[in-house]
């Protein structure tokens, strides 16, 4: 099976359009990390670590400290596709941090995108 071209797509830039996209609605790079960080289990040096050297998708997810256990409880649709139901694990990471993050442009409050 050939690797999907996404997962070498650089984090740094991934993250800079995230933050854009929470920033056009009135939401704040904050967030954005508090998201990432819940999810990856990253810390806010480790984030930074992750950005600053240039890793790619596949990288940023391998090297990830732990994924967050209610991450099941992520369900949806991101760009027409059940996230609950991707079947390759890494493609499914990066669907839930998306659908995470579309949660909070659409002005969701973040104990509901954290599932707490």
């Amino acid at each position: 099976m050939a690797r999907h071209p996404v997962f070498s797509y650089r984090f740094a830039k991934i993250h800079a359009l995230y933050v854009q996209k929470a920033q056009r609605k009135q939401r704040t790079s904050e967030e954005v990390d508090q998201i990432i960080c819940w999810l990856t289990g990253y810390d806010a040096a480790g984030l930074r670590q992750q950005i600053e050297g240039e890793n790619d998708l596949e990288t940023f997810f391998a090297e990830a400290p732990r994924m967050h256990p209610n991450t099941a409880l992520i369900k949806g649709v991101v760009c027409g596709v059940r996230v609950e139901e991707v079947e390759d694990p890494l493609m499914r990471k990066i669907r839930y941090l998306d659908k995470l993050i579309d949660e909070l442009a659409k002005g969701k409050a973040m104990e509901k995108i954290l599932r707490q």
